[in-house]
């Protein structure tokens, strides 16, 4: 018994606080199609991703595509999960066999066994917001987890090509798991632009250069980007699957946009010996 009460309030305490969250963010023009949402502990990060889930609108989302990038094992491709559900202190969400059934006879995706599916936070931490935004329909939707490797270009865009029809579909979410700049010696990154001033407003100068680049929607530009600064941008390659998908539907004139809401720092460097990790919440729109 002592355990079921302490998981509810657990459970109780993480909805007042994503409710909190979310209650102080904007929502610009719902529905978004595909929002980029961080992935660190929710008291670094929780106020910042709120930004891009109050862009979401449960009342046409049916489909969650959570994409985020892998942490713990080394792939070159991306994987689905071996699971059914996924439980979460708020409520169990459902994985979508049919769109997995679809995605696995293309050949192109691993399995994840279960220890990296645990082990890896980057979709985990995107499960209660996902939940918590979908609440009003939790019954009514499913969701589809997908780990995305070290991808080349050219499998960014293949990926990019094979989701662009499910983000076609206005029943269905992108969630993009990224954080930005991962800055300091533990990072093994310390790029530094002087002219900018304190180290921090460096990092930010950085962070807004990419972010401005990834609302200019073009894959070649951001891979450039990354190639050039080397940013330690984590979920760079999920990012690039969204960009080649958003590309390849523009083709056939989709009208789209993106924008950043929110951006953030864990803390603000001034010197060598600290480091931060800097955290962006955005979405995309489909006219």
């Amino acid at each position: 018994a002592e355990i079921s009460v302490s998981a509810l309030s657990l459970g109780s305490q993480l909805n007042a606080q994503l409710e909190d969250w979310l209650s102080k963010a904007n929502s610009k023009r719902r529905p978004a199609r595909a929002i980029i949402a961080p992935h660190a502990g929710y008291s670094y990060c929780g106020a910042c991703a709120a930004h891009a889930y109050k862009q979401v609108d449960p009342t046409v989302t049916r489909r969650v595509f959570i994409l985020g990038p892998s942490h713990h094992v080394h792939l070159t491709c991306c994987a689905l999960s071996s699971a059914e559900i996924y439980r979460t202190p708020l409520y169990d969400m459902r994985i979508d066999q049919k769109v997995y059934a679809e995605l696995w006879k293309t050949g192109l995706f691993d399995r994840m066994n279960i220890k990296t599916d645990e082990d890896e936070h980057s979709i985990e931490m995107h499960l209660p917001y996902t939940a918590k935004a979908m609440e009003s329909r939790k019954d009514d939707f499913s969701i589809v987890p997908i780990l995305v490797g070290a991808l080349s270009e050219n499998k960014e865009h293949e990926y990019g090509k094979l989701l662009s029809k499910y983000l076609a579909d206005p029943s269905n979410l992108f969630v993009i798991s990224s954080d930005f700049c991962h800055w300091g010696n533990r990072f093994h990154y310390t790029y530094y632009d002087e002219s900018q001033g304190e180290i921090y407003r460096s990092i930010e100068h950085l962070d807004k250069m990419g972010m401005g680049i990834i609302e200019q929607l073009d894959p070649p530009s951001f891979s450039n980007y990354i190639k050039k600064y080397r940013n330690t941008i984590c979920g760079r390659h999920p990012i690039g699957v969204l960009l080649n998908a958003v590309a390849e539907l523009r083709k056939s004139g989709l009208d789209m946009n993106f924008s950043f809401l929110n951006y953030a720092q864990s803390g603000q460097c001034r010197n060598w010996e600290q480091s931060s990790v800097s955290y962006a919440a955005g979405a995309l729109y489909v006219h």
